[in-house]
C-alpha cells in the first residue's frame, strides 16, 4: 500500500479509515479504495474529481458488475487473474464477491486453479504481495518483516511455504508465494480475519525444478534446493523474527515436503503458536467426518479398525489425530496405535523394514511375524490382503492411486461391517481411490462416504446421497479465528479435536443420504462455530492469553465483514 496514505482504526462497531493522501494515491490503496462507490462529496474532498466516472455505485451494484465480469472470463486461470487484479484494486469488493460466491470461487482462488497460477508466477508477475525470504540471506529476515511496516499488535496470522510440495505439482520455488496468498484469502472470506492483519511468506530455498532453473524469466533463487543446515537456519531466523516482531501471531506452515513438514512442526509446536494445515488441518477435517460417521453408525472412535492407503504426512497425520482421540476415550497409546494399518508403496508397514521408514511411520509398523502370512502367493501384504484379514470399519485413501478401492475390496469390507466408513481423499478427482457412486452401489447405500474432491449427489434406490467433501477450509479458517480471539499461546491437540467436533456437529449423518460434513457454501457459520469451540478449548487448557468469557460475542465481533470502512479525511 502507498506509504502514508491511510490509517485503519478498529473499534467495537467496525473500522475507520483515516485518509491522509489525495488523488491517485487513494485509488492505488486497495484497502480504502471504493472506486465508483466514492460519493461526490468524498471525491471532492479526496481530490478524485474527474478521476472517476460521474455515476456513483453502491457496493451491491459493484458486486453485480464484477460477478458478471468474472463469469465472462474464458477459463479458470483467467478467472484467477481477474480476481487477483480486483484484490489489488479494491479489497472490500474482492472479499465481498468471494464471500457471496465462496463455493463457486474457492476452487479458483485456491486449489486447484492456484496451482496453474503458481506455475506461471514468474511470467505473470504483476504486483508484489507478501514477504520473500531467501536461504542465502537469513540475516535479512527481520529486516524484511520490518519493511512491511506492521507492528507487534498488527498481525494475527502468517502463512509460510517453502514451496517443495505444492498441491500435487511439487517443487515450485518462489512461485509458492501464491499458495500463501490463496490460503489467506480463505482465512479472510471464511473466518473474517482482516486482510490487513495477515502476511503471506515464501521461504525461498532454491528449487530442484529444472524447468524453473532454466527459465530466464524465473524470479527466485537460481540454484538447487538447499537441504543442509542452511535450511534450518532460515526457518529458525523466520520463527525467531516472528516471535520478536509479531508475538501474538499464529504461524501457519503450508505445502512443505514430507521430510520437513513434521520435523518443523514438532520442533516449534511447544515454543510458539504454530499449525501445519497439510498435517493437522487435513487430519482435523477427516476426524470431523469420522466423528460424524461413527455417530451415524452408532459406534465409538475407540472401536474402529482403520486401514489407511497412503502412509505419508497426510495419511499418518490423520492416524495421529484419530489415535489421540482413541486415547482420550480410554485406550492406551499402544492399543490405539495397533488399530491402524497404514500401507505405503511397498504394502503394509511392518517392523522388518524399520530402517526404511520415516520416524512418524515407525509407531504404526506391525510385527512382521504377525502379518507376513497375509500376502497373496508369498508377496508383502497389499490393500486387498489387509482388508481381508483386518475386517476394517474405516478405509481411508491418501495414496493418489486412482481406483485403488476396487469393487472386491469394498464388498469384502461391507460383508463384515454394517456401515463401512470409506473416504477416498486423494485430489484431484482423477486420483480418487474410488468414486462415491461406485462405493454406494457396491454397498447398497450402506457406506458412509467422504471425499477429498467435490462430487455431485448420487441417486440410488430413490435416495439422494449428498457426498461430503473433506475440505480443509471447513477447519483452518475457524481455527485461526479462535486462536486469534483467545490469543492462544500455542495450538494443542485438544483445540484441534474441538474444531473437528464442532464441524461434525453441524451435519446429522443419521438421516438417509445426509452428508457427513456441512457444505463449503456454509463456510462463514462453520468457521464461527469452529472458532467458538477452539477459543473455549484454549481457555480450558490455560492457553488463552485473554479472558474468554463470552466466546460467541467475542468471535462474532472479531469477524470482519467486507463492507467499506467509515472515512475520516485528514487535512494535508
Amino acid at each position: 500500500m502507498p506509504e502514508g496514505t491511510y490509517e485503519l482504526i478498529q473499534s467495537a462497531d467496525g473500522y475507520t479509515a483515516r485518509i491522509h493522501s489525495r488523488g491517485a494515491a487513494v485509488l492505488a490503496a486497495p484497502t480504502v479504495n471504493r472506486g465508483t462507490a466514492f460519493t461526490l462529496a468524498e471525491r471532492r474532498e479526496l481530490g478524485l474529481t474527474g478521476l472517476l466516472p460521474s455515476g456513483v455505485s453502491t457496493l451491491d451494484g459493484q458486486l453485480r458488475r464484477t460477478y458478471a465480469q468474472y463469469r465472462e472470463q474464458a477459463n479458470n486461470l483467467r478467472k484467477w487473474v481477474y480476481l487477483a487484479n480486483l484484490r489489488d484494486r479494491n479489497e472490500v469488493l474482492f472479499y465481498k464477491l468471494l464471500s457471496e460466491h465462496i463455493e463457486e470461487m474457492l476452487p479458483v482462488v485456491y486449489t486447484p486453479t492456484v496451482g496453474l497460477a503458481i506455475e506461471r508466477f514468474s511470467h505473470e508477475f504483476r504486483r508484489t504481495r507478501g514477504v520473500y525470504l531467501s536461504v542465502n540471506h537469513p540475516d535479512e529476515v527481520e529486516t524484511a518483516l520490518r519493511n512491511t511496516g506492521l507492528g507487534a499488535e498488527d498481525v494475527d496470522l502468517l502463512v509460510a511455504t517453502d514451496s517443495e510440495g505444492i498441491l500435487g505439482i511439487g517443487d515450485q520455488g518462489v512461485g509458492g508465494i501464491e499458495i500463501s496468498v490463496g490460503k489467506l484469502s480463505v482465512y479472510t472470506a471464511a473466518a473474517g480475519i482482516h486482510p490487513s492483519r495477515v502476511l503471506p511468506v515464501v521461504l525461498d530455498m532454491g528449487t530442484d525444478n529444472l524447468n524453473l532453473l532454466n527459465d530466464e524469466m524465473y524470479l527466485g533463487e537460481r540454484h538447487a534446493r538447499i537441504r543442509d543446515e542452511r535450511y534450518d537456519q532460515l526457518i529458525d531466523a523466520y520463527v525467531t523474527a516472528c516471535q520478536k516482531l509479531f508475538p501474538q501471531a499464529m504461524l501457519h506452515w503450508e505445502d512443505f515436503g514430507a521430510s520437513n513438514a513434521r520435523r518443523i512442526l514438532n520442533r516449534y509446536a511447544d515454543q510458539v503458536c504454530t499449525f501445519n494445515d497439510d498435517m493437522q488441518g487435513t487430519a482435523a477435517v477427516v476426524l470431523a467426518a469420522a466423528f460424524s460417521a461413527v455417530r451415524a453408525a452408532g459406534s465409538r472412535m475407540r472401536d474402529q479398525r482403520v486401514v489407511i492407503h497412503g502412509s505419508g504426512t497426510a495419511g499418518l497425520g490423520i492416524a495421529d489425530m484419530m489415535r489421540d482421540q482413541m486415547v482420550r476415550e480410554g485406550l492406551s497409546h499402544e492399543e490405539a496405535s495397533r488399530r491402524f494399518y497404514p500401507l505405503g508403496r511397498n504394502g503394509l508397514l511392518a517392523d522388518d523394514r524399520l530402517e526404511k521408514l520415516y520416524d512418524f511411520q515407525v509407531p504404526y509398523a506391525h510385527p512382521w511375524a504377525e502379518v507376513k502370512e497375509w500376502g497373496s502367493r508369498g508377496s508383502r501384504p497389499g490393500l486387498a490382503d489387509v482388508v481381508r484379514h483386518v475386517h476394517p470399519t474405516m478405509l481411508i485413501g491418501t495414496s493418489t492411486q486412482a481406483g485403488a478401492f476396487t469393487e472386491e475390496i469394498v464388498r469384502d469390507m461391507a460383508a463384515h461391517t454394517k456401515r463401512p466408513i470409506i473416504m477416498p481423499l486423494s485430489n484431484p478427482t482423477s486420483k480418487a481411490e474410488a468414486l462415491p457412486a461406485d462405493v454406494l452401489r457396491w454397498t447398497d447405500g450402506a457406506a458412509l462416504v467422504a471425499t477429498g474432491s467435490p462430487f455431485a449427489p448420487v441417486e440410488l434406490d430413490d435416495v439422494t446421497y449428498h457426498v461430503a467433501q473433506a475440505n480443509n477450509a471447513l477447519v483452518f479458517p475457524g481455527l485461526g479465528l479462535g486462536v486469534t480471539v483467545a490469543r492462544a499461546s500455542r495450538i494443542s491437540d485438544r483445540m484441534i479435536a474441538a474444531a473437528a467436533d464442532a464441524v461434525a456437529k453441524l451435519s446429522d449423518a443419521t438421516r438417509p443420504g445426509a452428508p457427513l460434513l456441512p457444505p463449503v457454501s456454509d463456510l462463514r457459520p462453520v468457521s464461527a462455530a469452529v472458532a467458538i469451540a477452539v477459543a473455549r478449548a484454549a481457555a480450558e487448557e490455560g492457553l488463552a492469553q485473554v479472558t474468554v468469557d463470552d466466546p460467541i460475542q467475542q468471535v462474532h465481533q472479531a469477524m470482519w465483514r467486507p463492507e467499506y470502512p467509515r472515512i475520516e479525511i485528514k487535512p494535508l
